[in-house]
């Protein structure tokens, strides 16, 4: 069986959480965090980053690695399309959540949320890559309903775990949402996953965490 290792309260954790919960596939949960550095740790995820999964082959890191895993050993209900070129646009839209919006969002947490320092200048540039980023995304994404057209696939895996820390972080610092001043409506798009019964488990296990933090 898979053990997913991490916190509740880390969004890549949730991507892979939500992933797992919508294939339907047996796994148990291990408290994890970020930035150990026993060997224990290290040596499933050597930079000891969070989420990493246990499984009868050995140790897996990277949230997208282990989406692609799960893909790889569990078809269905399947998360990419069969279509080549179509699976290609789903991971495409990947890159550009994970790879563009939340690692430059990702920039502004410390002040967002736990009241760090942020010079002006970072401010603003931070500001321009995001505005420039999510004009780009917004020409890629469909929203119709979902992330990459009419069905639910991995890109709303990290959508729903990744955009709303975007939208909440530049309102903290800049005092406004850029995901909605770049067009997008997030909140029908989060409201549409919300329904799912895996996206509310994933969603009342980290309220529960968080009410014990």
């Amino acid at each position: 069986m898979i053990t997913l290792c991490g916190s509740t309260i880390s969004n890549y954790y949730n991507k892979v959480k939500l992933a797992l919960l919508e294939k339907g596939i047996p796994f148990t949960e291990e408290k994890v965090d970020t930035g150990r550095t026993d060997d224990a740790v290290l040596s499933a995820t050597p930079l000891g980053k969070i989420p990493f999964i246990r499984t009868p082959q050995g140790a897996l890191c990277e949230s997208q690695v282990i989406l692609d895993y799960l893909e790889a050993t569990h078809p269905t209900p399947a998360l990419i399309p069969a279509d080549p070129w179509q699976a290609a646009k789903v991971r495409e839209l990947i890159t550009f959540i994970d790879a563009y919006l939340e690692i430059t969002a990702r920039q502004l947490y410390p002040k967002a949320f736990f009241g760090g320092e942020l010079s002006e200048a970072n401010a603003a540039r931070i500001r321009a890559q995001l505005e420039k980023q999510l004009a780009a995304f917004k020409r890629l994404a469909q929203f119709a309903p979902y992330v990459a057209g009419d069905s639910f696939t991995m890109a709303d895996c990290a959508a729903w775990a990744n955009l709303p820390l975007v939208t909440m972080a530049t309102k903290a610092v800049y005092g406004q949402d850029l995901v909605a001043a770049a067009g997008i409506d997030l909140k029908a798009y989060t409201k549409l996953i919300d329904q799912r019964a895996t996206a509310q488990k994933v969603k009342a296990d980290r309220k529960a965490d968080q009410a014990k933090a």
